[in-house]
């Protein structure tokens, strides 16, 4: 049987490292199409395993390509992933990062990730009322007794949201008082986070439907000559959610696991996310207000009016707002470029490779 979307769906991998972790993935990635964006230095050779398809973009790539528009794209920090979406021509996006693993489900069975994601962006969400037996379209579940039959059908998925084993996703101070915490707990659940509530995203195991929501999926400006790091995808999360529930799309949490092998240095964590651990108290509060016109139709529009907004409210906290603000219109205009509507194909030839 032939893998599932194998000619609609592409993997994306920001890495500065070889990317020997792709031999574990191989019978579920090698019939998809990879791009790997490179970060970090342009010279140095990243090692793809053989019989993979994919093509690489390293920060002469995305300069070449982008012009002066690339100062949008982050360096020296894994938001520079968002660049794969831009110039992916497919109709889904699945992204990894190079320390997850395949994990295991309770039997001891390997978990095919890919598949959940699509499974999960196949099958409609529930953000309007919430189904207490999570998944209503899972196997062996339904809707409960007092759901709405007028809700049934469900609304189109845009995200799936996968979550880790082992190494949690928490933030510095989390990490530095629990250093030995670790995440074994298997919960066989997928569920649409309602209409109105917002999460913290993590892009390291994460797949969406690029057609539906793929030009709010901008990491932000990150890493170097940037006062903040490590919410590059919290960020796009946000802005995400706000679109979602304004046009009417659905986010799912839960299934499927990675095992996440390596945790990051928490004192090199602090440095990055202290700022934004301050900022995020006003952050939050923010989007939870955001409100977008009936004239917001279409994603771009939606982002570009959360851009003003960004630069009204959250400028006054400090001036990086003001500068990502600039960054998201520069995204939009540089995502427009590269996806014309007509279809017709962006100019530019990354390495290649089989």
């Amino acid at each position: 049987m032939a893998p599932l979307l194998k000619d609609e769906l592409d993997i994306v991998i920001p890495t500065i490292r070889n990317l020997d972790f792709l031999e574990m993935w191989r019978p579920f990635f090698q019939p998809y199409h990879l791009i790997i964006v490179q970060d970090g230095d342009p010279a140095k050779k990243i090692n793809v395993p053989e019989g993979f398809d994919y093509e690489l973009y390293n920060r002469n790539d995305i300069n070449r390509i982008l012009g002066p528009r690339a100062s949008c794209i982050s360096f020296k920090d894994s938001a520079c992933r968002c660049f794969g979406y831009m110039v992916s021509k497919k109709k889904y996006v699945f992204t990894i990062d190079d320390d997850c693993f395949v994990a295991k489900d309770p039997s001891g069975k390997d978990i095919d990730a890919l598949a959940k994601h699509i499974q999960n962006l196949l099958c409609p969400s529930t953000p309007l009322f919430f189904n207490t037996l999570y998944d209503p379209y899972a196997e062996g579940a339904d809707f409960v007794r007092g759901y709405p039959f007028s809700l049934r059908e469900g609304l189109p998925t845009a995200v799936s949201h996968g979550l880790w084993l082992n190494i949690p996703d928490y933030d510095a101070p989390t990490q530095l008082v629990k250093p030995r915490e670790r995440n074994g707990r298997y919960v066989d659940a997928v569920m649409t986070i309602p209409k109105g509530t917002l999460f913290p995203m993590c892009g390291m195991n994460l797949a969406f439907d690029r057609e539906l929501i793929g030009p709010a999926m901008y990491f932000g400006l990150m890493g170097d000559g940037q006062p903040i790091g490590r919410y590059d995808d919290m960020w796009a999360g946000w802005c995400v959610k706000v679109i979602c529930d304004h046009l009417g799309l659905g986010v799912k949490t839960g299934l499927p696991y990675i095992w996440h092998s390596k945790a990051s240095n928490p004192f090199v964590n602090l440095k990055k996310e202290y700022k934004g651990i301050f900022w995020q108290e006003d952050i939050i509060p923010f989007f939870q207000a955001a409100t977008l016109t009936k004239d917001c139709d279409t994603v771009q529009k939606c982002y570009i009016a959360l851009s003003h907004q960004v630069r009204e409210k959250l400028g006054k906290i400090d001036p990086y707002f003001a500068k990502l603000a600039d960054a998201m219109v520069t995204w939009i205009e540089a995502w427009d470029t590269l996806n014309p509507k007509e279809g017709a194909e962006a100019n530019g030839k990354p390495t290649k490779g089989k």
